[in-house]
């Protein structure tokens, strides 16, 4: 399990004065992929379109290329907006397989600072049941204090 406060901190100091939204998803892919050996692809998913995802920044194997809202766990996050911890990508109505070895997954909605849906970030894991609730409030709070960045950005918290 990554330090996530520790993380948090790398990855604020790497990216505080960028504002180019793909440095800044190329650098937390990067950072985060290599925090922990359960993350085997770890990436973005950009909204390029009404309903539509493109990948973007990742690290590993390759990727899908377009995601549709309508598909897959990242093309649900998108949709609703909420996290999708999967425990078993098998079991999840219209996984999108991109990679034969994902077991379970975790895709976090990405929102900028004017609250709009940008992109999904999503980590694959070779292991069942790989991701908890607690990488879900680490990365999520991340990603918030990167993407929607203001006066007190700095002092977003991170367990």
């Amino acid at each position: 399990m990554p330090d996530y406060k520790t993380l948090a901190a790398t990855i604020h100091s790497l990216t505080e004065t960028e504002t180019d939204e793909i440095a800044l998803m190329a650098t937390i892919a990067c950072e985060v992929h290599h925090s922990d050996d359960r993350f085997d692809w770890t990436g973005f998913y950009r909204v390029t379109a009404p309903e539509l995802l493109k990948i973007g920044p990742y690290q590993g194997g390759h990727g899908c290329l377009v995601i549709p809202f309508s598909r897959g766990v990242c093309g649900a996050a998108a949709r609703t907006g909420q996290v999708q911890l999967v425990p078993d990508v098998e079991a999840f109505p219209g996984h999108i397989a991109c990679a034969s070895s994902t077991r379970s997954e975790i895709v976090i909605p990405v929102r900028n600072g004017a609250g709009q849906l940008i992109a999904v970030f999503d980590i694959d894991s070779n292991q069942p049941d790989a991701f908890t609730q607690e990488d879900s409030e680490g990365l999520s709070a991340i990603l918030a204090s990167v993407f929607t960045r203001g006066p007190n950005a700095k002092d977003v918290c991170v367990r």
